[in-house]
């Protein structure tokens, strides 16, 4: 499951999480590592509408739509949660650090394995590949996805 911030105008527009530059980006991440955005990941918001302006949610209305969101992970059961960026990184964790500082890292919560990564719209903006640059850190980032997954599914 991947949990990013909320709604962009594209996504707000067609009902449907990461459908604009950053979700073809993270299509791409994806892909990278073989998995299939379309079958093997199921992605939404913290919040479920655009907020004014397309500020960051307030703390009120990540609360508001936390239930539904709680709901959603609940049904779909993933064993591993990316959350992208910070916003999504405090509704889940309550974790206020910069998601500079926390990326890449697992932590387990309510049983699960989750992990903060740079949101893709972040990486749109900044375009080195440099090593220690957005870009390679989250490379490194999903390399460390794919092996979670591959250990996970070995130990069933």
């Amino acid at each position: 499951m991947i949990i990013g911030e909320g709604p962009g105008q594209n996504e707000d527009e067609q009902g449907i999480p990461f459908v604009g530059k950053a979700g073809q980006l993270l299509d791409k991440i994806l892909t990278s590592v073989q998995l299939n955005p379309d079958r093997d990941v199921y992605i939404c918001n913290v919040v479920k509408c655009r907020p004014p302006g397309n500020r960051v949610p307030t703390d009120e209305e990540m609360n508001s739509c936390k239930s539904y969101l709680l709901e959603q992970i609940r049904l779909v059961n993933p064993s591993i949660i990316l959350l992208t960026g910070a916003t999504a990184v405090r509704a889940i964790t309550g974790d206020k650090r910069g998601i500079t500082k926390i990326r890449g890292t697992w932590t387990e919560w309510e049983g699960r394995w989750v992990m903060p990564i740079f949101h893709p719209a972040y990486l749109l903006r900044n375009q080195s590949r440099e090593p220690g640059s957005p870009k390679w850190l989250m490379w490194q980032d999903i390399q460390k996805v794919k092996q979670k997954l591959l250990d996970i599914s070995s130990s069933v």
